[in-house]
């Protein structure tokens, strides 16, 4: 939001605050802007939506500074949450189905969310009853880490389910410390 500062404010009256957060009362804009130069500052409008307009004199470049900091600040604490997949086969072996586990309840606790996809080649896609109850089992052995978004879903040739983190577990992994190696 871009504010109106010193000659682009041409309201007759404005309500002024001073530097220090003291209010200056009611007065023309010129009354205004002449105070702020006095001051060597610069007139702000900060609200314009008000009757009358709120202005303030600071130091715009110094409040364009602080602003652009905390949006930066506020954009590095952000953490973006990606969908990472896990693709499975009807015919899974035990052993492989607890890697993929793993590996989906290490991105669960990273607080991504886990897209489960089961492939079916020719014609397995006739039984599909058992990738449904492949991503039920799926489902069920992550569930301390995750839960269900979206139930499972045949689309075309695979089943899709959608995992999103448990609030705790992506709490729990924040908590690490940074120092500690993750294993690929």
């Amino acid at each position: 939001m871009e504010h109106q500062i010193n000659e682009e404010i041409r309201d007759k009256e404005v309500r002024l605050i001073g530097d220090d957060g003291e209010q200056l009362g009611i007065m023309s804009s010129r009354d205004a802007q002449a105070l702020a130069d006095q001051k060597g500052m610069d007139l702000v409008k900060i609200a314009p939506q008000a009757q009358p307009p709120v202005c303030k004199i600071m130091d715009y470049g110094k409040f364009r500074f602080e602003q652009a900091k905390r949006e930066k600040e506020a954009r590095r604490n952000q953490h973006v949450v990606e969908i990472k997949e896990i693709r499975l086969t009807p015919n899974i072996d035990v052993g492989d189905l607890n890697v993929k586990v793993g590996r989906a309840t290490r991105f669960l606790q990273d607080g991504n969310k886990v897209k489960v996809t089961v492939r079916f080649r020719g014609r397995e896609v006739t039984h599909s009853s058992l990738g449904r109850d492949l991503l039920q089992r799926f489902a069920e052995i992550c569930k301390e880490y995750g839960t269900v978004e979206k139930p499972s879903k045949l689309e075309g040739r695979q089943m899709i389910m959608f995992m999103a983190p448990l609030k705790e577990a992506a709490k729990d992994a924040k908590d690490k410390a940074p120092g500690e190696s993750k294993e690929k």
